[in-house]
């Protein structure tokens, strides 16, 4: 069984049992989290697919850290004008284990 969530301008098909990085929500490590935008929930034999929400659907999980990914380095140069701008990015992101798909 397997369910297709949107959550932070994203969407991740997600199973039981699977862990994930999203893009950060609230919440300290071990604190429950629940996914009510679900889009598609599909088991051996039935698929069930929203409108743009399937009614009644959740995907369960708790949080297991927060974090902040590698970083990005960002480099502006122009030639001939000794113009140059260097920043860095470091995205923050939420690490969840998903415990139970409801439908």
């Amino acid at each position: 069984m397997f369910a297709v969530i949107e959550t932070g301008g994203k969407q991740y098909r997600v199973s039981s049992g699977q862990k994930l990085k999203i893009e950060k929500i609230a919440g300290e490590a071990g604190d429950p989290v629940s996914f009510d935008k679900v889009l598609l929930i599909a088991n051996d034999d039935d698929v069930k697919v929203g409108k743009p929400y399937v009614s009644g659907a959740a995907v369960t999980g708790k949080v297991l850290r927060q974090g902040r990914a590698r970083k990005v380095i960002v480099f502006k140069y122009h030639s001939k004008t000794r113009y140059r701008k260097k920043k860095g990015h470091r995205q923050e992101f939420t690490e969840v284990e998903f415990d139970n798909i409801k439908s």
